[in-house]
């Protein structure tokens, strides 16, 4: 099955929009609670097939729990350094890691052992082509990247940087509030 195919049908089970709502003016970030309604802006607009295909490689929902794990994957893959979707990964793992950490750490750990689809430089059209397999395949680093103390280091770094980057508004009007 190529990745258009496999995309097409995760549009439709997750009751997205064609091409993953591409096409939309705005998007729906959901939690238990409410629904924040964002401005789908350009940069989004352009690798948002890339955040598509990283869930079905791993077959994730769009769940917090599916994107806990593709949020530590992108962190470990090396997506924060495409700003400013990296800082969206980085947010998602800061508030995945409250509601699913495990998912994150498993994310985070299999992201070690691949490279980034971002980083492949291929074009949209290219990446959809190909078969889930040959995408797995072409991802796969020849010498893995193995958990041990320094990049659990790296890890605590990311972790620390993610609830930062969660909590940034909050302590800023917060000290705002505590000045005046």
């Amino acid at each position: 099955m190529t990745v258009s195919e496999k995309l097409t049908i995760f549009y439709k089970e997750n009751n997205l929009s064609e091409e993953g709502g591409v096409n939309e003016d705005f998007f729906n970030l959901k939690f238990r609670l409410f629904t924040v309604k964002l401005p789908n802006s350009q940069f989004r607009k352009n690798v948002v097939h890339i955040h598509d295909i990283q869930h079905i490689l791993y077959d994730c929902d769009i769940s917090w729990k599916g994107e806990a794990f593709i949020a530590g994957w992108e962190i470990a893959t090396g997506l924060w350094k495409h700003i400013p979707i990296g800082f969206m990964s980085l947010w998602a793992m800061g508030f995945s890691l409250l509601t699913h950490p495990k998912e994150v750490w498993k994310g985070y750990n299999t992201g070690l052992s691949v490279k980034g689809i971002i980083d492949l430089k291929m074009t949209k059209d290219e990446l959809l082509k190909l078969s889930l397999e040959d995408l797995k395949n072409i991802i796969k680093k020849r010498k893995p990247t193995k958990m041990n103390i320094f990049q659990r280091v790296i890890y605590s770094f990311w972790v620390t940087s993610s609830l930062i980057t969660l909590f940034f508004p909050f302590l800023l009007i917060l000290i705002l509030y505590l000045i005046f």
